[in-house]
């Protein structure tokens, strides 16, 4: 029972939870109304495909989704629901088929389009094969660093990973400006339209008070 659990059935079987937590997810950010529930769980979607990521050996990418889909995005989507109502509006389910086709669409896509990708391990898949072979061999006695893609981002493509990095600041600096000079006083303006009874009781006792009679 115990080899049952090793090598590739393990791997499959850690891939199917994180795949399915994700689907789980995916379809509660659709079905919820509430933004703050919505971002929060869109961090965890982010969290969880990061995850995943390192399950399938890609290291770099697990570190950039963690950073900015779970990190910076859910921070700016925070800041920005100060300036918006904190519940979206009901749609009609007529209007809903639309995007669900796009989606149904898009998945079949990339359903069909990894048939043609080699196995996982496989070493002569050009991930693993040329440059990628070469990293391999040399990196350990070039940097002396253990994990390859450290150096390969660090240092085989180190102006490539300033660039990357440049512009993910860049636009977070531009959306955190837009925020921080948009229109403050939207967000107040939204409450009290909500509450239209208890802005009204304000006024009336606003008014008896200057009013000694």
């Amino acid at each position: 029972m115990h080899s049952m659990f090793n090598g590739d059935f393990g791997i499959v079987l850690v891939n199917i939870f994180l795949l399915a937590i994700l689907f789980a997810t995916g379809v509660a950010i659709a079905r919820m109304r509430s933004l703050f529930a919505i971002v929060m769980l869109s961090g965890i979607y982010s969290l969880v495909s990061a995850a995943w990521y390192v399950a399938v050996d890609a290291v770099d990418v697990a570190f950039t989704e963690a950073a900015v889909g779970a990190g910076m995005s859910t921070v700016v989507l925070l800041g920005a629901m100060l300036l918006t109502s904190r519940t979206a509006k009901p749609e009609k389910l007529f209007f809903r088929l639309g995007p669900m086709l796009v989606c149904l669409a898009t998945g079949a896509a990339l359903i069909y389009a990894t048939v043609d990708l080699p196995a996982l391990g496989d070493a002569s898949s050009p991930a693993n094969a040329g440059v990628g072979l070469t990293y391999l061999q040399v990196a350990w006695f070039e940097t002396g660093i253990p994990n390859v893609v450290t150096p390969v981002l660090g240092s085989y493509r180190g102006f490539d990973t300033l660039g990357e990095t440049t512009v993910v600041f860049t636009a977070g600096l531009a959306v955190a400006l837009l925020l921080g000079f948009g229109e403050r006083s939207l967000a107040e303006r939204i409450r009290n339209e909500s509450r239209p009874g208890e802005r009204k009781a304000n006024k009336a006792s606003a008014s008896s008070d200057e009013d000694p009679s």
